[in-house]
């Protein structure tokens, strides 16, 4: 396939974008070149999501899109929502190929050629077949890479399909995740973010058995002696598997970061029971006390979700002021869809589609206000910022360590270099400008 053209479209999460740059790089060793998805390509890939309703429907614009650029090009829908109605994406008009969870990883095997097909090939596995794991990392993309840990999950959430859609709990040995994790040190990437579907049960399925032979504290430890490694940084963990013993490690580590993303879903003991969470809002509440008592600077990210069936007035008000008492910083706001195969699509207390609307409109202007208030109790603090490669309006933007987002006229040598600053002010935008502590690069 030399000269021939491939571009790549990425829906939903960490994960998904870490195993897009792994099949993209399997392209390029079969002579593709990698071209970005706004050019003409001879193939096109979308790496697809079902978390929410939302997600789904985007998919038939994507498509749409790249017949625009190019009707003769060979389509190809990998991914969870591939996994989950791969029939329903091999109907969609100029889809070529659907692959599931254990194909995609060897996509470039199902092209003979690339003529279009009068109606997608469909290749997806019994999700039981799900059994094995691939490591994958993106590289390239970003100025951080996302590394991929664990896959798949035991857990059995009323709402939710990625079990479904990705299948048990399984884990990459400790000796690959760290050869990955050194592979990308040697590119000059200065930040790792961890990733995988339910990351703190890291090391369940690591050698095809369902024992763990490593616990996910101990990969911490071992990522953190990585020569070349500036930032690593924790993505989604579980509230029930963030223990008191990471976090204690974290508040000392030279490389991992004072920042935590960790699901909530709901303020309610009792809907917490009906979406089968494995813990209730008492550990949540420790978790996040925890966390500030070590590093009061720290930054907390949250997921929640809006409209559960069985969600009243009155138990969205208790999340609602749980949240606004809650030490956090930030909001990731779910609103609810039913699922196909979930235990909650047959739940009875259906919330109206309006109702979840204005919960969700209600919780996101909390994010803004909370976050406003973190990047507040940051002004006047010396971190480090890692810039950006993008260039938004004459502007480049970067983190901080504690997840500040930052901004300063554009300066392409500043791209993917580190930085200490003093912050300073809060713009119209919501972002931070900043004073460089003598213009000097950290390295």
């Amino acid at each position: 396939m030399a000269d021939k053209k491939v571009a790549f479209y990425t829906l939903g999460c960490k994960l998904n974008f870490s195993e897009t740059s792994t099949i993209a790089r399997n392209f390029v060793s079969e002579g593709f070149e990698r071209v970005d998805f706004e050019e003409k390509a001879d193939v096109y890939v979308i790496n697809t999501c079902s978390v929410t309703d939302n997600a789904d429907k985007r998919f038939k614009t994507i498509v749409k899109n790249a017949l625009k650029k190019n009707e003769e090009a060979f389509l190809i829908a990998v991914g969870c929502y591939a996994q989950l109605k791969p029939e329903e994406l091999a109907a969609v008009d100029g889809v070529d190929l659907v692959l599931g969870a254990t194909e995609k990883f060897n996509v470039t095997s199902y092209i003979n050629d690339l003529t279009k097909n009068n109606i997608g090939e469909v290749h997806s596995c019994e999700i039981t077949d799900a059994d094995f794991y691939v490591g994958s990392y993106s590289i390239g993309d970003r100025t951080r890479a996302f590394l991929k840990v664990q896959d798949g999950c035991d857990y059995k959430c009323t709402y939710c399909t990625i079990p479904l859609a990705r299948g048990i709990s399984r884990s990459d040995t400790l000796t690959n995740v760290l050869e990955n994790a050194q592979e990308i040190s040697s590119k000059g990437i200065k930040e790792i973010v961890l990733t995988g579907v339910n990351i703190g049960d890291y090391g369940k399925g690591e050698f095809g058995n369902k024992k763990h032979e490593h616990t996910f504290l101990e990969l911490v430890k071992e990522l953190d002696k990585v020569d070349g490694i500036h930032r690593l940084r924790i993505s989604s963990i579980e509230p029930n598997l963030l223990k008191d013993e990471t976090i204690d490690f974290v508040s000392k580590s030279d490389s991992f970061v004072p920042h935590f993303h960790i699901p909530l879903q709901s303020g309610s003991d009792e809907l917490l029971k009906k979406m089968k969470r494995r813990y209730l809002r008492e550990t949540y509440t420790n978790r996040v006390a925890k966390i500030k008592e070590v590093m009061p600077n720290a930054c907390i990210g949250v997921d929640v979700i809006v409209g559960f069936p069985g969600e009243t007035e009155e138990l969205f008000l208790e999340t609602y002021n749980y949240l606004n008492e809650l030490d956090i910083s930030y909001l990731h706001v779910f609103t609810y869809s039913e699922r196909p195969n979930t235990e909650a699509a047959e739940m009875i207390g259906i919330v109206p589609k309006k109702v979840r609307a204005k919960r969700s409109k209600m919780l996101r202007g909390l994010s803004a206000k909370k976050r406003r208030a973190f990047y507040e109790s940051q002004l006047g603090n010396n971190l480090t910022v890692l810039f950006e490669n993008e260039n938004k309006d004459g502007y480049i933007n970067g983190f901080t360590e504690n997840y500040v987002k930052v901004k300063t006229p554009w300066n392409p040598e500043l791209v993917n270099t580190l930085h200490k600053i003093t912050l300073k002010e809060i713009d119209e935008d919501g972002l931070v400008r900043f004073d460089f502590i003598n213009d000097k690069i950290t390295i």
